[in-house]
């Protein structure tokens, strides 16, 4: 897990070692371990490593092959590297380090573009071959991993985090007013290869993108799972159903316990997280340290839910790690968490997860998460109403769009609306395209593929890495995935959501964890925002940066700023918080 950065020049001119510089030292806290920059011809790459895999220099960034002519920076980790490697040394590849960086190199070499659909795992990777002069990058399946874009005068400079391309300036911040749609729209989600600024792309998950010397390039997906039924999958019990779900959990589990270094668990005491303390139990890990985060109430709603992740603790004897943290601290960690964010992100997650990385990077290096689930396994509410749909699209849209785009024109400043629904337009372009054999897949297929990639999966990695902490996704193993896809729609939307999960469950995890209302990192103090945090955010919204920006409506902040709790998003989100929180990123990344 690390920080890759970079810059290519088409124009025969030589990469900025300073821009370059000023980008690593941006992702230091990604890979706090080592270091490494070089410099060769029209390319310049960037690394910092957080050793997981092979701890010695023999695995440092960026790696060049000089026998194969290939240069490479890679952030992940490849958990099938040692069978891959064993595979390429049968072909006759002599390997000089012991993780998973080098067999990338010779994955490429031996397979070229189609090595990707070989990997299982998490990365993002970017590799120059000195014959030909291109330049190849790549994105796993879910975008586990992020790749930011931006063109620059005469080339393109690349990075792990939206931040560090913007600090070594050269780069068109404007904003871009699909992307505000989409924000806006989605709950901040806004879907490649947008980012909320004009100047900065990012590479979409399960894509290579393969540029030329003068810069053409092409883009191609290696990874579009249907959402349908085999030719037999009618004939499947129940219980078959089950037991191929629980052999495929506990593949994704054993392989994502691959380190050089102890592993953990962040403990939500859900049944997703819960299931992955117990199948690491049932793989026979011990001395597994686990780890949860509390917040203090508000409003009559409990912060934390200790009293579930205490149970699974106490029921598999993990090491337990039990965070609180005060409302005075969440107040002073605000600004830390914003930083962090590679986009603008409004869920109450992220100062969750950023302290709760902050304490658990502390003891340890590499953690699995219960992230995906939900959109796997159709745990939303959104998803049963959709049954028996005719319209998919606007079906899906009232349960899940924060406001129509009719409602935009009252809230959003002069200049910053669309010209169309755009949003919408997104919408139909997912929903319905071929592949997927019901409303509920194709919601399922959208929120996994889309949905997912720019909300839960960027808030893990942003959060934890910016205490260089690695994430593991297991519910995102993408042949766990693949079957989960084929799973009739309604073996997943039985027992109140994901019943087909809770049904695995059972086998594994004791049953008060799984019978019980769903809940998530509870961060009251955010979604009733009253007192200090009020005060915050009326003076971000009337500081003059926003004003000249006008990004929304002064009609609009007034009528928040007044009454925050009668303006709720249909997924129980703050529209006060949606707007302070863009105005603040956009402020931090001084834009």
């Amino acid at each position: 897990m690390c920080g890759i950065c970079g810059e290519v020049r088409f124009d025969g001119g030589s990469p900025s070692v300073a821009s370059i510089t000023t980008m690593a030292q941006v992702l230091a806290p990604r890979g706090p371990d080592a270091a490494g920059i070089i410099v060769r011809g029209n390319i310049g790459l960037g690394h910092r490593r957080l050793r997981i895999l092979d701890l010695s220099e023999k695995s440092e960034q960026p790696m060049v092959d000089p026998d194969l002519g290939l240069s490479l920076v890679f952030n992940g980790c490849i958990y099938n590297f040692r069978e891959l490697r064993a595979e390429l040394q049968e072909k006759g590849y002599r390997f000089f380090s012991d993780g998973d960086t080098e067999v990338i190199l010779k994955a490429w070499h031996a397979w070229g573009a189609e090595c990707v659909s070989r990997f299982h795992g998490m990365f993002a990777f970017v590799i120059h071959e000195r014959d030909s002069g291109r330049i190849a990058m790549a994105r796993d399946r879910f975008g586990i991993k992020p790749l930011y874009l931006a063109e620059v005068e005469g080339g393109l400079r690349f990075a792990s985090s939206l931040p560090a391309i913007v600090k070594a300036g050269g780069v068109d911040t404007s904003i871009d007013v699909a992307a505000l749609h989409n924000y806006m729209s989605f709950h901040a989600v806004v879907p490649p290869p947008r980012t909320v600024l004009n100047g900065v792309r990012k590479l979409p998950p399960a894509t290579i993108r393969i540029y030329q010397k003068d810069g053409a390039f092409e883009d191609r997906r290696y990874w579009d799972p249907p959402y349908s039924r085999k030719a037999g999958d009618g004939n499947v019990s129940r219980e078959e159903w089950q037991e191929r779900l629980l052999e495929a959990l506990r593949l994704a589990v054993r392989r994502r316990m691959i380190a050089d270094v102890p592993v953990g668990v962040l403990l939500s005491g859900g049944v997703d997280s819960s299931l992955i303390v117990g199948l690491l139990a049932e793989a026979g890990q011990t001395n597994l340290m686990s780890f949860s985060v509390g917040f203090e109430e508000a409003n009559g709603e409990k912060g934390d839910e200790f009293m579930y992740s205490d149970l699974i603790a106490e029921r598999f004897g993990t090491d337990h790690h039990q965070i609180f943290v005060p409302s005075s601290e969440l107040m002073d960690a605000l600004p830390g968490t914003i930083a962090a964010m590679s986009e603008p992100m409004v869920s109450y997650d992220n100062v969750g997860f950023y302290l709760l990385s902050r304490e658990v990077s502390k003891h340890i290096k590499v953690v699995q998460s219960g992230q995906g689930a939900d959109e796997v396994f159709g745990g939303y509410h959104w998803y049963p109403p959709l049954t028996n749909s005719n319209d998919v699209v606007s079906d899906y849209g009232k349960a899940f769009r924060d406001r129509a785009h009719d409602t935009l024109v009252e809230q959003l400043g002069e200049g910053w609306l669309a010209d169309s629904d755009v949003s919408g337009d997104l919408l139909k372009e997912h929903l319905l395209r071929d592949g997927a054999d019901t409303p509920v897949d194709q919601a399922l297929r959208l929120d996994s593929n889309v949905m997912l990639v720019d909300d839960p999966v960027k808030r893990v990695d942003n959060m934890t890495m910016a205490w260089g902490l690695e994430a593991r996704v297991p519910f995102l193993d993408h042949e766990l995935v693949e079957l989960a896809a084929r799973i009739p729609p309604e073996e997943k939307l039985r027992d109140g959501g994901k019943g087909i999960l809770k049904d695995v469950a059972r086998k594994i995890v004791p049953s008060e964890v799984i019978d019980r209302k769903k809940g998530y990192f509870p961060v009251p103090q955010l979604k009733y925002i009253a007192g200090p945090y009020l005060d915050m955010l009326r003076d971000v919204l009337s500081s003059q940066a926003a004003r000249e920006r006008g990004l929304f409506r002064k009609s609009y902040v007034d009528k928040l700023l007044a009454a925050p709790a009668d303006h709720i998003t249909p997924l129980r989100g703050s529209e006060l918080w949606q707007v302070g929180l863009l105005e603040m990123w956009l402020q931090a990344q001084e834009v």
